[in-house]
Formats: C-alpha cells, structure tokens, sequence
C-alpha cells in the first residue's frame, strides 16, 4: 500500500499525541492535528495497518491510547532545555565541568546523545562557567543518599554511623521519614528510636548505613521541610528564652522557624523560645528584629548581646 506523505506525516503526529495523551479523545486529536474526527479514524487506521497497537475505548470516558508492546521514543531536547539542565546543575554547586566526576560524566553521556547544533551551546557554558562555592553546601555521597531515600520509600528502619561537625562519631537506629535539602545542605529526618525524639542528621556526615527488616509508618501530617526547619533550632548547647514586642503574626513574617518556636505572650507580645550553639550569632539575628526585645533566659545569649551592643556603640561614637 503506497501513502502520501502529507497523511504519513500526520500519522505520526497522531502517534506523537498518543504518547504525550493517553486517553485522547477523536476530537482533541483532531483539533491537535488541525483535522475533522473522520480524518483523525483514517490516520489511526494507518497506525494500525503498520502494526502498532491503537486501542480505541467507547463511552464519555473514552478515546484513544497505544497498547503494550510500543517502544517508548527517544528523548528529544530542545536547545532552552538542554541549557537549563546543565544551569541547574551548576547552580546547586556541583563540578559539571568535571568530566571524571559523576554529574560531569552525566552531562557528557546526555550531551553526546544530542544534535550538535542542540549541544553546542550547552557544552560552551558547561565549559565556561565557573560557579561560586557555597561554603555552607554539602556534597553526600550518592550511595549513602539513595540508601537513606530507599529506606524512606520502603519505610525500613536504618542503623546509622554517624560523625559529628566536632568529630565524635556513634551509632544510631532510626525510623528515616524523609530526606530534604536546604541551601545546599542534605539532611536525613527521622525519628531516633533511643531518644524516641525527632532528629535530623546531615547526610555527608553519614558514614554508614545499614537498612534493617523492621519496618514502621512514618507521620500521616508529615511536612519534611517544616519538621526539618524546626527541628534545626532546638537540641544546642545553651537554652534561649527571649520577649519581643511585637504580635505573633509579625513575627512569622520575619523569624524563620530555624530560629525557634514563637508563641503569643499577649496580643503584642511573641515569646522565642530556642537554643543555640554561638550565642554571638544568635545576638546577631535579634539585632536584625523590628522590634524592641528583652531576654528571659539565656545568660550566654545575655552576654553576647551587651558585648554586640557595646561594638556598635564604638562605631558611632
């Protein structure tokens, strides 16, 4: 049977729609393709005569979609896409230009799979750019990563080695909920089953892992990145209690929750409630507040404040 090519390529236009729409309507189709619901029959009709399954479906519900057996098509990039792809990983701080390391062999593998036309562009900025280090990011490593978001899928508890930002290490069992990423940094947030508390734990610093056969069920309410921020401001060295004269609703507009818990005194009055490991830091963020504040509790945090106090008195004096 000989075929023009005006219907060959709508044919394959059709299939293309298929692809992207299972469940299409004869109309959709159609209008897609620019052409009457008869015409849209005679082209799934040359489909099927070159043996690909079109299966058609009757009813308000109905429409077309491909059977099993169809090939997937081969991933097609345009230039924006391909660009943006390459951005991105730049932009979250890994070496793309690195052709040894695993992001810059994935780059290369995609790139050598493109037209050259479509790649040039983005093998010149892989090439050229050279994003700034962030020095708060963390690089984990990929094996340990895709354990722990295994663990997490399956609901598998996981024994963990563990080495703190000071260097002691320990062990830990715990139930991982979720893996989130904040400015860069990976963390794993999970529920310890020795302090039978939340915990989050950076995933660079994991040195092992090892998923165990008890499984549990994570929270119903879960929000990773919530519990993740909130969780990051407490469980440091030194308690924290502060006064602010400011209502509740101000000041979640301007205090993030790594920062503490906020609760209302009164209708203008926010208590922060937190700990710290460098009250300098900390004295730091409350000079950053729109309102006056007056510290409850915090003898470390009292002390780093006056001290800041006294310094930027020097610099108008």
């Amino acid at each position: 049977m000989t075929i023009d090519a005006s219907p060959t390529a709508r044919a394959l236009l059709a299939l293309e729609a298929l692809q992207d729409s299972p469940g299409i309507t004869a109309e959709r189709l159609g209008d897609r393709l620019g052409v009457s619901p008869r015409a849209v029959r005679r082209y799934v009709g040359i489909l099927r005569e070159a043996d690909i399954p079109v299966e058609s479906v009757r009813g308000p519900a109905g429409g077309y979609r491909l059977g099993r057996g169809v090939r997937p098509p081969p991933l097609l990039f345009g230039p924006d896409e391909v660009l943006g792809l390459v951005m991105a990983a730049l932009d979250g701080q890994h070496d793309a230009a690195d052709v040894e390391g695993p992001v810059g062999r994935a780059l290369g593998k995609l790139l050598r799979t493109l037209p050259r036309s479509v790649a040039a562009q983005a093998e010149a900025v892989r090439r050229t750019a050279a994003p700034v280090p962030d020095r708060g990011a963390s690089r984990p490593d990929p094996a340990t990563t895709v354990a722990l978001v295994e663990a997490c899928a399956e609901h598998r508890r996981v024994r963990l080695g563990y080495r703190s930002d000071g260097g002691r290490e320990w062990e830990a069992e715990v139930e991982p909920w979720a893996v989130a990423v904040r400015y860069g940094r990976w963390y794993l947030v999970c529920r310890s089953l020795r302090a039978d508390a939340v915990r989050t734990y950076r995933i660079d610093r994991v040195r092992a892992v090892e998923v165990l056969e008890a499984r549990f069920e994570p929270p119903a309410d879960l929000d990773p990145v919530a519990t993740l921020e909130e969780n990051l401001a407490v469980g440091w060295e030194y308690d924290v209690r502060v006064l602010v004269d400011a209502p509740l609703e101000r000041m979640h507009r301007c205090v993030p929750r790594t920062m503490g818990r906020l609760e209302p005194v009164d209708a203008t009055t926010t208590r922060l409630t937190a700990s710290t490991g460098n009250p300098t830091y900390f004295a730091e963020q409350l000079a950053t507040l729109p309102a006056d504040f007056r510290i409850e509790e915090g003898p470390e945090l009292r002390a780093a404040v006056e001290a800041l106090g006294r310094r930027l008195l020097r610099s108008v004096s």
